[in-house]
């Protein structure tokens, strides 16, 4: 038997697999992560809890299926992307880990993309400068902590980085380089970008693909894990890629909604597809393309809600939710600004058409169907562009809602299929590091761990409601646009905002 080991690093989260090359997982693990927001719009997390939890849930997966250290083979890792992490010139953390939702560099995208008004973005790295590229986040270091950014030897990212604890040489993984704005689409220096932010382009590590052998695990990392030294260590890739990867979207037109803490979309391209609206993500299978957006909350939008009633229990919410009338309600998610498809930091979230006769079923009801709306508009973008989703899994926490899954058909007008037992990116990575030592053979080979549900299909009446009310939705964003800029030049910074 061979086995090896996926770890990904996410938002809310670390979770762990072993995975048995030739009979699927034999065992699991999960740990929490704290969300830190020291300013409004900031979002933090500490690598030392990342490292703590990947080696507390490795040992925890060798104890629960007693499989022998010496039958691991290969770790990899996934995470959030691009989340920035500043290393010094030992490879250790300058602070704690910027993610990809942090949306405080406004100023910074502002500036940066006066100084950048006659590049094409989009044609040269992918993705428009926006508040998850990286330039604008060491900007703001450099203005806001330059006691971290003068000692910052290299920037990171978040699975990249506990590859490196691990034993790993420093690196960054080509979807981290791709969404970081840093490197054009084809992997060389986005010279005019790193000019005009005025990086040093020696603190930006090598660049390398999913599958990539780059170290072995150290003899610290080996007596912390209760694994081999000399166990490869494997490049893995963005959580949400892998989590795709992983759920079976591998040909043309096949789709993912993925309901973490923040909202996935991601529809698989056998050519290279760029637009403003949306990130371009490299498929782990070479020469595919994972053309996708990253709405800013998702699941965090429902964990607030749950909060600001009392902690009430989700299924509870969801029986309430599921008597109340479709769209009486409408909610704008743009709780962390928005990343996908506005691009806009300085929105703020709104509920709209509530009256007095209105319960906390119509409202969490509505920032339901306000995250399925946000997924629509992706959808209404991916057709402008030629490649509409025709298959649609969906994965991830918010997927073991029945009522949530039904919202996303009624609201897309697509059939769902609820990937079984995903354990998302995690699979993807233990898959992708059997393939990089070659314990799996081909590529292909990830679609024997993927089961898939009955699928979840459309009301026609509920679909007819949502259509409308999706139009005055989009009007809604529109008009309240203007209003959350001015509300947002008015935050004060201060004190550590609660999650």
């Amino acid at each position: 038997m061979t086995h090896t080991i996926g770890v990904d690093i996410g938002t809310t989260g670390t979770k762990t697999i072993l995975l048995d090359t030739s009979a699927g997982i034999v065992a699991q693990a999960g740990r929490e992560a704290t969300l830190h927001s020291p300013l409004p719009g900031a979002a933090e997390a500490d690598p030392a809890q990342w490292h703590a939890n990947v080696v507390d849930s490795i040992r925890e997966v060798l104890r629960a299926s007693g499989i022998d250290a010496d039958d691991v083979v290969a770790i990899a890792v996934s995470g959030m992307v691009p989340a920035v992490l500043p290393l010094d010139a030992s490879g250790r953390p300058l602070r704690r880990a910027l993610l990809q939702n942090d949306a405080r560099a406004t100023a910074e995208v502002r500036r940066l993309a006066a100084a950048l008004a006659g590049v094409d973005l989009v044609a040269l790295t992918g993705s428009a400068l926006t508040q998850q590229s990286v330039a604008p986040t060491t900007a703001w270091l450099r203005e806001h902590e330059p006691h971290v950014y003068e000692r910052t030897a290299h920037w990171v990212g978040s699975y990249d980085w506990v590859l490196t604890a691990l034993g790993a040489e420093v690196h960054v993984e080509q979807n981290w380089a791709l969404e970081s704005g840093l490197f054009t689409i084809d992997g060389a220096l986005a010279d005019p970008v790193l000019a005009a932010a005025g990086l040093d382009a020696a603190t930006l590590p090598a660049v390398h693909r999913p599958g990539s052998v780059v170290g072995t695990l150290s003899a610290a990392a080996a007596d912390a894990t209760g694994l081999r030294a000399g166990t490869a260590l494997v490049v893995g890739g963005a959580d949400h890629v892998l989590s795709a990867y992983a759920a079976g979207v591998n040909s043309p037109g096949d789709a993912l909604v993925k309901l973490g803490g923040a909202g996935d979309i991601l529809v698989a391209s056998d050519t290279q597809v760029v637009d403003e609206r949306l990130y371009l993500d490299a498929h782990p299978v070479p020469g595919h393309w994972l053309p996708n957006g990253c709405m800013a909350t998702s699941g965090s939008l429902i964990r607030w809600f749950q909060s600001l009633v009392g902690g009430t229990d989700l299924l509870a919410l969801d029986a309430e939710a599921a008597v109340a009338a479709p769209a009486e309600v409408l909610c704008l998610p743009y709780f962390l600004g928005e990343k996908s498809p506005l691009h806009d930091p300085d929105l703020r979230g709104t509920f709209a058409g509530l009256h007095l006769g209105h319960t906390r079923a119509d409202v969490y009801r509505s920032v339901l169907e306000a995250i399925a709306f946000g997924f629509r508009h992706h959808v209404d973008v991916f057709a402008e562009i030629g490649i509409p989703p025709s298959r649609v899994m969906i994965t991830n926490g918010g997927s073991k809602s029945t009522l949530w899954k039904q919202i996303h058909a009624d609201v897309l007008g697509l059939e769902m299929r609820p990937v079984r037992g995903h354990p998302g990116a995690s699979l993807g990575a233990a898959v992708i590091a059997a393939i990089g030592v070659g314990a799996l053979d081909d590529w292909s080979d990830a679609a024997r761990f993927v089961a898939l549900d009955p699928p979840v299909t459309p009301d026609p009446d509920r679909r007819a409601v949502y259509d409308d009310a999706y139009a005055t939705w989009r009007q809604l964003g529109d008009a309240v646009a203007p209003i959350s800029h001015t509300l947002a030049r008015r935050t004060p910074e201060g004190k550590e905002v609660p999650q």
